[in-house]
């Protein structure tokens, strides 16, 4: 019995060894599964993390092409509510360009000097008589011109035909809807009393940002005959003195680096005069057209105009007349109020005839201040011993050129220091 216990004893002891053993190593596979299992799901959350796909864009959001640098959009301008009107471009003309003509050299020796008198201001004059009918054949002597009530010399006197280029601005809105074909058929008979040399551009207007370039300067009669009939009416804030502007700055500006340019320019503008909404005052446009030698004639149909005013306020067309006469007189052109329009077709002819009579006198100002000041300017004609009464129509002034700012003025002339004899004591 003894030794039985013993035996048992022993056998117990030796059946625990293998136990501890198998729970420490289940332990440690346990652990390691564990710690795996940890690193696993960690790796797992790492990449799927990196792999999160990119929101797509919206309706309203567009997704940047990387490969293209966007454009910066432009610095929105402060305290400027509109914008300066300008010419609309003008369609390409369906015309074949003619090979120009090689101009020969001028013969002019390497040791000639040429003096060009840049002071030189040209006029171009009309005579009438009482009932406005032109006058042809005053001679030189009898023309007198005045600057600022100081009388001028005249360095060149003509009478003979020059080319003229001139344009023919039309008021398109509404109001003149129903006069706009007859209209049309005056500006054809103008166009087609033109020269050769003669060049007409045509401009259609209504507000401030619809003032077109149907056809650009050109001497093709079809062409202009093809503009013409492309007029139409709209609405709109008309703006007459925003298309007066920029028509008489574009006339004057065409050819004028041309050495031998003596051509005249003229605009003819058909209107109801009535200025809604132009983005130039009128104090801008006089002083601009005192700066170009451009002759005006307008047309004007104010009849429609509203006739009523108050005690400080002009009528519509009170305002319109003043304006109308005011572009006519300042710049020796002329101006027409038909009560119908059955009176175009002589009006044109009237227009045609003032551009063909006309006396281009020039003279050398006595006054020579580079100082951008207004020069008042008035050209009489002496008076026949008959009952016939001579009236000399030009423009009433001209802008003094101004001495360009930073320009660099020549050096003094000094005279040169001659040494004094030495006196011997």
């Amino acid at each position: 019995m003894r030794r039985w216990l013993l035996n048992r004893k022993q056998t117990g002891r030796r059946a625990t060894v293998p136990l501890v053993a198998g729970l420490f190593v289940g332990a440690l596979f346990f652990g390691i599964s564990v710690a795996r299992s940890q690193h696993g799901d960690s790796r797992q959350r790492n990449v799927q993390v990196q792999a999160r796909p990119s929101p797509t864009p919206t309706a309203t959001e567009t997704k940047p092409d990387q490969s293209v640098s966007p454009t910066p959009a432009p610095p929105q301008k402060q305290g400027v509510d509109r914008i300066a009107p300008s010419l609309g471009e003008p369609p390409p003309p369906p015309r074949l360009k003619p090979t120009p003509t090689p101009t020969p050299p001028a013969e002019i020796d390497p040791g000639d000097i040429l003096k060009i008198n840049a002071d030189l201001v040209q006029l171009h004059v009309r005579v009438i008589d009482r009932n406005n009918r032109p006058i042809d054949n005053v001679p030189q002597n009898q023309f007198h011109v005045f600057e600022d009530g100081v009388s001028q010399p005249i360095e060149s006197f003509t009478r003979e035909e020059v080319p003229i280029s001139y344009g023919l601005a039309v008021d398109t809105s509404g109001s003149l809807r129903s006069q706009l074909q007859s209209v049309i058929d005056a500006g054809k008979s103008i166009i087609n009393s033109n020269k050769t040399g003669d060049e007409t551009f045509l401009v259609r207007f209504v507000s401030s940002d619809n003032i077109q370039t149907v056809q650009d300067f050109t001497a093709n009669k079809e062409l202009l005959m093809d503009g013409l009939d492309n007029f139409y009416t709209e609405g709109g804030q008309t703006a007459v003195i925003d298309a007066v502007y920029l028509s008489a700055e574009h006339v004057s500006e065409y050819k004028k680096g041309d050495e031998n340019d003596r051509r005249r320019r003229a605009l003819v503008v058909i209107t109801d005069g009535e200025d809604r909404n132009s983005f130039y005052k009128q104090e801008q446009l006089f002083e601009r057209l005192r700066e170009e030698d451009v002759q005006i004639f307008v047309i004007g149909f104010v009849n429609e105009l509203d006739k009523d005013s108050g005690l400080i306020r002009k009528s519509p067309k009170e305002r319109a007349v003043a304006l109308i006469n005011k572009l006519a007189t300042e710049t020796g052109g002329r101006a027409f109020f038909p009560d119908s329009i059955s009176e175009l077709p002589q009006i044109a002819n009237e227009i045609i005839r003032d551009l063909r009579t006309q006396y281009v006198i020039a003279y050398n100002p006595t006054n020579k201040t580079a100082d951008g000041t207004f020069r008042a300017i008035r050209v009489t004609v002496d008076q026949p011993s008959s009952s016939e009464k001579r009236i000399a129509l030009s423009r009433t002034g001209r802008l003094a050129r101004r001495e360009t700012a930073g320009a660099p003025k020549p050096p003094p002339v000094k005279m040169p220091v001659t040494a004094s004899p030495v006196k011997k004591p």
